[in-house]
């Protein structure tokens, strides 16, 4: 198993990446491509005394930056770690590729390099949430601003197969997010989602609120790709505020130090739950190859459960799955 790394990815590249890319060598025994500047790369290694274990440098003179148009992937920025990581997937000399990077280039590279899945309308990105009951997945999470309801309902179908075939979730409960259970809320595209989805091979539940995400109403949460982010990025900030306060009350004086030994378990447990670290990024589901959008604030236990995404997705030929599905429901 060989996994393509864009080294100089993310606000913490490329030490973290690095760190977090033989972190998952030991612990999946996995080859790394590391892409980016090849002698920053070696500088980097030497100061922080860090042995590459089964790790080959491919190099690239420019980075995309977070500010840089989603588009430099394929134009202006064609040398970049990021383009030069797609090209080395779609040609083979790996078999997924993990990015820290800009989220719209990491999507227009997964895109028109990587290319679509036949039979998919537009890929997605899809994030595994906590909630209060077991993990679930949103989808999308910024992948497609607009959408159309065939969208939508394919977006389910990818979480269902997802849920059920790297989660392992049984029958994978699918709810489209809106602003009422009641099939007549919402936008049109919502309204025209809801008629589609109802009748869907996977099992559909109905509108879900945003109040009732967190409570594991659902384990797979459809939306388009602009609701979704938002959705996502205000469910991290809410869970850094409650952790930061659960923290402040137990530090405000000797007895609630005292205290705070007493659950402190039950607190690291819920922290842990909570944490976006624990599964490293989002997946782009509809690609013809596994491509992990890793967060971009990874720090290197970020890094390596991004890369524990990629080989979920090459454990159980994922892809392979989703073309499966498309097959049975054409035929």
């Amino acid at each position: 198993m060989k996994i393509i790394v864009d080294a100089f990815g993310g606000d913490n590249a490329p030490l973290e990446i690095i760190k977090g890319a033989m972190l998952a060598v030991d612990e999946y025994l996995l080859n790394i491509v590391l892409v980016g500047n090849r002698e920053e790369i070696e500088q980097c290694v030497r100061q922080n005394n860090i042995t590459l274990k089964r790790t080959e440098i491919v190099d690239a003179q420019s980075v995309i930056t977070m500010h840089d148009d989603a588009k430099s992937v394929m134009k202006s920025k064609a040398d970049s770690s990021m383009a030069k990581g797609f090209a080395l997937l779609n040609a083979g000399k790996g078999d997924a590729f993990v990015s820290a990077g800009n989220t719209g280039a990491v999507t227009v590279g997964a895109t028109l390099i990587t290319k679509r899945i036949k039979g998919i309308k537009r890929p997605a990105i899809a994030t595994i949430m906590p909630s209060a009951k077991k993990p679930i997945l949103l989808i999308d999470c910024g992948a497609n601003s607009e959408c159309r309801p065939e969208f939508l309902y394919q977006f389910g179908s990818m979480g269902d197969l997802y849920m059920r075939h790297i989660l392992k979730y049984e029958n994978p409960r699918v709810a489209l997010a809106n602003n009422g259970e009641e099939s007549t809320k919402g936008t049109p595209l919502i309204r025209e989602a809801y008629a589609l989805m109802k009748d869907a091979p996977y099992n559909f539940i109905g509108n879900i609120e945003g109040r009732q995400i967190p409570f594991g109403d659902a384990d797979v949460i459809v939306s388009d790709g602009f609701t979704g982010n938002i959705i996502l990025k205000t469910y991290e900030g809410v869970a850094k505020v409650l952790m930061n306060g659960i923290k402040d009350v137990f530090m405000k004086s000797t007895l609630t130090k005292l205290s705070y030994l007493g659950v402190k378990k039950g607190i690291d447990d819920m922290k842990k739950q909570f944490d976006y670290k624990e599964y490293g990024g989002a997946v782009l589901l509809g690609v013809k190859k596994p491509v992990i959008k890793a967060h971009g604030s990874s720090d290197a236990k970020t890094f390596k459960n991004a890369i524990k995404q990629a080989v979920w997705f090459l454990e159980n030929n994922f892809i392979e799955k989703i073309e499966k599905s498309l097959k049975e429901v054409t035929q």
